[in-house]
């Protein structure tokens, strides 16, 4: 996946790895003359990187200002949310054709959207303005959910509180919150074997225990996406080992 994160432009694995000269990556920053290898006789050249001084976003009431991709949707909510993608009960439009920006509210013609421009929806008003790109990073991009603020991470071992700017608190407990917790206190890539003998000592059957783990995983991935939170906030490696995957602006507080 290539990934625009805060002033540079990323080259991110979503399976196994690539390679760039003798060293192995899931996540490059792309410069002019690299050639990255996919695969086995499959590698690509990097030729030319060109990117914008600054680019379009949304900011209004309750909404933080966000960068806009190029196609992107307007819920009013409470609390409004900005969507990565066309949603057809959205209630605004956002779609890019070049450098040119174009806004469709329900029930009006088309328009043009410049920076400095305001419209109303639902009440609420919202302004389009041009975001430095080093600035545009504070809000990531998650491929199943909305464009989230920045995430608050609160780690008490038997419990985890996930605070947003605009959204409520999610709240673990139990073995979800301790898988969260073991991850962000570590805060380094571990092995699922090693946190799976944590939370099950008394577990001797590996099958069994790696059972345990991907159901819980799995559980805890679902809160997460309920709670419009990318799941990539735990991120695997392709090599059986985890980690809590931070953006821009994410902070941990560890109390455990």
């Amino acid at each position: 996946m290539l990934s625009l994160r805060g002033d540079s432009l990323r080259l991110l694995a979503l399976r196994g790895r690539f390679s760039l000269g003798d060293d192995n990556s899931g996540d490059v920053e792309l410069r002019r003359g690299q050639a990255i290898h996919l695969a086995r006789d499959l590698a690509i050249d990097i030729l030319h990187v060109a990117l914008p001084d600054a680019i379009l976003g949304l900011e209004g009431d309750g909404l933080v200002r966000q960068a806009l991709t190029a196609v992107a949707s307007l819920r009013v909510g409470p609390p409004p949310e900005l969507l990565p993608r066309f949603q057809p009960d959205a209630d605004a439009s956002v779609w890019s054709e070049g450098d040119d920006w174009t806004l469709r509210l329900n029930g009006e013609e088309d328009r043009p959207l410049v920076a400095g421009d305001t419209f109303v929806v639902g009440g609420a008003t919202f302004r389009a303005v041009m975001i430095p790109l080093g600035l545009a990073a504070h809000a990531g991009t998650s491929p199943l959910g909305a464009i989230a603020a920045p995430l608050h991470l609160v780690v008490r071992y038997d419990t985890a509180h996930i605070h947003r700017a605009t959204e409520p608190a999610l709240v673990l407990d139990g073995l979800l919150a301790r898988i969260l917790s073991e991850l962000a206190s570590i805060a380094v890539p571990v092995s699922w074997e090693s946190l799976a003998r944590e939370l099950w000592p008394q577990e001797d059957d590996l099958v069994l225990l790696r059972r345990k783990w991907d159901t819980n995983l799995t559980r805890l991935r679902r809160r997460l996406r309920e709670a419009h939170i990318r799941t990539d906030l735990i991120r695997a490696d392709g090599h059986g080992n985890f980690e809590v995957f931070l953006e821009p602006g994410d902070q941990v507080v560890d109390q455990t």
